[in-house]
């Protein structure tokens, strides 16, 4: 965990303080020289009730400037700081707009730190739910595992199992470790995925021939402007493709096409498939960590979310267009190289 920086104590002025000296110095230090200057060059002649006045209002109205000015900085700022302390405890209705912010800067620092919080409170609840899933996604074959080998332990001599029977014991345990190894490997590409690697960049052509030898299976063809390059390195763009070749795999796919467009800025990949396709009620799901409908083949519903975070981590984006009984297609947008 890391530990915070902290500020080194020391005294400083609080802002009230400085805008009061400010002003005083600024608002007064004028009336003041005057004064100073009458009473060396004229001694004799001694302030007049008008100049007395007129030396009160000056810091009398300094000082009600100095105080509504403070009030306006100070105020925004402390409510600021009390939001912050409050969000530290946990307290997620405290992300909220100010009542008020006194002025542009201010109201921009707020706007900031609401986002930021927002995205850490997102990311907490994230690695809350994630914990759970990977808890369970563990579980489930660990207790498999656990109950094979404590038949296998607890074999009696009088009525010992068959061959058969210790083989299917057997074949459960090494179905479930590649179930474990398969969800480990998919939560290191997620790892990954979350903290990008070098920048790079590549193009659908460099990809192209890697998946071929990969997915043999699969007919693979790349359409548009294939040679564009994209801000996005070689290993990223495997890793992003290959799930997606994985994903169509896994429902059926005979063919994959990857269809790029690119303008000033951006490239398109369309990346359609002829699959089954995805049901209504799972379209709204296919991101979610976890979720998958192979189980028995071995899915553990991490690719498409190890995509999106990819793509992210990079600038990119991922949407489904496509999920009819014709086949799936995922639209990826990334930037190009500068």
């Amino acid at each position: 965990m890391m530990t915070a920086p902290r500020v080194r104590t020391k005294w400083r002025p609080p802002l009230a303080l400085i805008v009061y000296a400010v002003l005083l110095a600024v608002m007064a230090l004028p009336v003041l020289i005057i004064i100073w200057f009458r009473a060396t060059e004229t001694p004799s002649i001694r302030m007049t009730p008008a100049e007395t006045g007129a030396l009160v209002v000056v810091l009398t109205l300094t000082l009600a400037v100095a105080y509504v000015l403070a009030r306006t900085i100070t105020r925004p700022i402390n409510a600021l700081i009390a939001r912050t302390e409050e969000i530290a405890r946990g307290g997620k209705a405290a992300i909220r707009p100010l009542d008020r912010y006194g002025t542009r800067e201010i109201a921009t620092l707020s706007q900031s730190f609401l986002d930021l919080a927002g995205r850490l409170v997102d990311r907490t609840e994230y690695v809350r739910s994630f914990a759970a899933h990977v808890s369970h996604e563990l579980k489930s074959p660990l207790t498999a595992i656990r109950g094979a080998a404590e038949l296998l332990r607890d074999d009696q001599t009088d009525l010992p199992m068959t061959t058969a029977q210790r083989l299917r014991f057997l074949d459960n345990i090494i179905a479930d470790a590649e179930r474990l190894d398969a969800l480990l490997s998919s939560l290191r590409e997620l790892a990954q995925a979350e903290l990008p690697m070098t920048q790079g960049e590549t193009s659908v052509e460099d990809v192209l021939p890697v998946l071929r030898k990969r997915f043999s299976g699969l007919e693979i063809f790349g359409l548009g402007d294939t040679q564009s390059t994209v801000a996005l390195p070689f290993e990223a763009a495997g890793i992003v493709f290959a799930n997606l070749a994985e994903n169509a795999v896994q429902h059926g796919a005979m063919r994959l096409e990857l269809v790029v467009a690119a303008d000033a800025r951006t490239a398109t990949i369309l990346v359609r498939d002829n699959g089954r396709g995805i049901s209504e009620g799972n379209r709204e799901r296919v991101f979610q960590p976890f979720f998958s409908t192979r189980r028995e083949q071995g899915g553990t519903g991490m690719g498409l979310d190890i995509v999106r975070t990819m793509l992210g981590s990079y600038g990119g984006t991922i949407h489904l267009r496509q999920a009819t009984g014709a086949g799936t297609e995922f639209e990826i947008i990334v930037p190009l190289t500068p």
